[in-house]
Parts: structure tokens; C-alpha cells; sequence
């Protein structure tokens, strides 16, 4: 099978949470989390993780309203997508994260992480759930084609 590994991120006002792929494209782990300000300096950091990780492509959680539809925060998002997608030329890959942010603080609360350490890794967790969900949708559309 061909290596792919594949970033996802949970892009918010102030931090972006970082997920990566392990090499098969089947398991996100959390990565890390960067400042979402100034704006070239983030492009610049993912710019820096996409190539240390050979990412092939870049999964970005898009936090329409609870109705599906693109409010501020989703059009801050697709913005911020269409600026990646030209600073590193990958495949960009929007998809519906919402209410991701409370699965990813449920999570940590059951982990029994304190709340200091949860808003330290909510963003990555979050990442990773959005980039998971996205690996489980690919892989279960592959298995439908091939049969």
C-alpha cells in the first residue's frame, strides 16, 4: 500500500489544532497545537509540518451551524483553507466538524485529564477526531468500490 500521510487540522481563532496520519492513512493521532495569529506565521509552521511529515494532503474541519449552514466562523475557515491550499499546493479536503470541539472535551474528560491539561490538547484531540472521521468515510467508500 502507498504511503499517504495526511495532516488534519481544527482551525480556530487563536490556536490550530494538528493531527497526522500514520503512513497507511487508517490512524489519526493528535500532533500538536499553533498559535492561529499572525496568519503567515501559521501558514509558514504548517508549511514546516507538511514537509517533515511528507503530508499528501490536508483535512480541514469546517464548523457549519447546527442547521448545516456556512456562518462567519465557516467562511473564516474557507478562507483561511484557500490560503493554505495556495501557500503549499496539496489537495484540501473540507469536512463537517460539528460539535467535534465537545466530543474532543468529552474525551479528555474521561480520561480524567484536569481542566488546565484539557485546553491544552482540545485543539489536537479535535483535529484528530475531524481527520479520523475523515479516514473512516475514505476507507468505508473504498471498501464499497471494491465490491
Amino acid at each position: 500500500m502507498e504511503e499517504q500521510r495526511i495532516l488534519g487540522l481544527d482551525v480556530g481563532e487563536r490556536r490550530i489544532g494538528v493531527a497526522l496520519s500514520d503512513a497507511s492513512g487508517r490512524l489519526a493521532t493528535a500532533l500538536t497545537t499553533i498559535a492561529a495569529t499572525p496568519h503567515e506565521q501559521a501558514l509558514a509552521q504548517l508549511a514546516r509540518l507538511s514537509a517533515k511529515h511528507a503530508v499528501c494532503a490536508i483535512v480541514i474541519g469546517l464548523p457549519l451551524t447546527l442547521r448545516g449552514e456556512i456562518g462567519p466562523q465557516a467562511a473564516s475557515v474557507q478562507r483561511f483553507a484557500a490560503s493554505l491550499e495556495q501557500a503549499l499546493q496539496l489537495p484540501i479536503h473540507l469536512v463537517d466538524e460539528r460539535l467535534t470541539s465537545a466530543a474532543a472535551e468529552q474525551l479528555l474528560r474521561d480520561m480524567g485529564l484536569k481542566p488546565e491539561k484539557r485546553r491544552q490538547q482540545i485543539d489536537q484531540v479535535a483535529a484528530a477526531l475531524i481527520l479520523q472521521d475523515f479516514l473512516d468515510q475514505r476507507r468505508e467508500a473504498e471498501e464499497r468500490s471494491a465490491t
